[in-house]
């Protein structure tokens, strides 16, 4: 079995770091190999994309003491942001003292739009569509054999009259598409370019944009977590100030725009960062997550944190999860292949409980430092360290440079760069 707790991993060398998490992961050597390679050679990204000229690195991370459902989960993180890997990990091992993270997922069901224009009635037509639904769902089925056989297809068929628009009315058809374990972005879009021409045929009208929607509401995530108020407590702040704090901090993203952006922010650096490790589509799942924030019509808090009756902590994240473990990137990237690996996941579902629970825990830590000892503190801190390299600083001197930045409380590069200068010369005049 996976464990996800491995004492002090920050404080030990990258190659003991990797040991430790072939022993807690049960993985062979090879297994983590595409992360010390960066897993992709220019000759297969050449065949990814166009006008390749080489390869881009992120640091890879793990997030640890995830338990999602009763199982420990080793989380990577592609992220280039300080704080993140610590602040999940550690709000991760608070989660733990409650039962960890419960999740859960809707079917993977996909929606494939059309858009029907030049129609000579748009109720008429949508009354038509809805009547030759049956036979449309089953063309639509007819279009991938193999994922019918897996239990995937068409599911249903909705038609929406767009009534206001700069063109006039149209209508809307919406596929309803199980995808089983793909993100399903080809599977839809084949579907919709094949009931194209039928709907022609039904409605008298003509068929523009055939193309799913990344606003996946009918494939969602939940996940959920009860911190006991005890486990809050450090330093000056009691565990029901943490608490109160927390919730207080969370009513402003729920009430306000402005502040919400910054809060969903913080979410998707936790949910972005398992999506790329994962070759997954994180551009799809932010316009997702950022559009099903404004269902209602105002943007608002994806997330929501109140207590419970014996005044634990509780916070809920739902939120769009279109995910996938076959297909594209994940089935081509090697470091891909390997973070899915070191999950164990067996199903595309399992990996959107994994990233929605991610979320919700990278959430509770930007909430916990907002609410106590400010963001910047911790933040800064790791931060201190990228700018005492771009200041020249190698080897322990990286330390020692972020370390008297950070007692000083000013990390910028300026002062980087004197205490390099300064530091090397007291080196030199030894």
């Amino acid at each position: 079995m996976t464990s996800s707790r491995i004492a002090e991993f920050y404080k030990i060398d990258l190659e003991e770091r990797r040991a430790r998490l072939m022993e807690a992961a049960q993985l062979a050597p090879e297994d983590l190999t595409p992360f010390t390679t960066g897993g992709l050679a220019p000759e297969a990204a050449d065949h990814m994309i166009e006008n390749v000229v080489g390869l881009y690195s992120l640091p890879l991370g793990i997030a640890l003491n995830f338990q999602v459902n009763g199982r420990d989960v080793l989380v990577p993180m592609a992220i280039e942001e300080p704080s993140v890997v610590a602040g999940a990990s550690f709000m991760a091992k608070l989660a733990r003292a409650g039962g960890g993270f419960q999740a859960t997922t809707t079917e993977p069901h996909m929606i494939g739009q059309l858009q029907v224009l030049d129609l000579a009635n748009v109720h008429v037509a949508q009354l038509s569509l809805l009547e030759h639904k049956e036979e449309l769902l089953a063309e639509a089925d007819s279009v991938d054999p193999v994922l019918k056989k897996l239990g995937g297809g068409a599911r249903n068929l909705e038609v929406r009259v767009i009534s206001e628009s700069p063109i006039g009315p149209f209508l809307v058809v919406h596929l309803i598409y199980d995808v089983r374990d793909a993100m399903g972005a080809n599977a839809v879009n084949t579907a919709c370019e094949r009931l194209a021409h039928h709907i022609e045929i039904i409605t008298g009208g003509r068929v523009h944009l055939r193309i799913l929607s990344n606003l996946a509401d009918h494939r969602l995530a939940q996940a959920r977590c009860t911190i006991p108020v005890s486990e809050l407590a450090f330093g000056d702040f009691s565990g029901e100030k943490v608490r109160d704090g927390i919730i207080e901090a969370w009513a402003f993203a729920a009430a306000d725009p402005y502040r919400a952006a910054t809060h969903n922010k913080g979410i998707m650096n936790g949910v972005d960062a398992v999506v790329v490790a994962t070759g997954n589509d994180w551009r799809a799942i932010e316009a997702g997550a950022h559009a099903y924030a404004a269902r209602s019509g105002r943007y608002t808090s994806l997330s929501t944190w109140g207590k419970d009756a014996d005044g634990n902590l509780v916070g809920t994240l739902e939120m769009p999860m279109a995910v996938g473990i076959v297909g594209g990137a994940t089935k081509v990237h090697p470091a891909a292949q390997a973070a899915v690996r070191l999950m164990g996941v067996k199903t595309a579902s399992e990996l959107a409980e994994i990233i929605v629970s991610a979320g919700l825990a990278q959430n509770m830590a930007a909430l916990r430092a907002l609410a106590t000892e400010g963001i910047q503190r911790g933040h800064m801190s790791l931060h201190a360290r990228q700018v005492a390299i771009a200041a020249g600083a190698t080897g322990e001197l990286i330390e020692k440079v972020a370390a008297q930045m950070v007692t000083e409380k000013v990390v910028r590069i300026d002062r980087a760069e004197e205490l390099v200068k300064e530091y090397t010369g007291k080196q030199v005049n030894k």
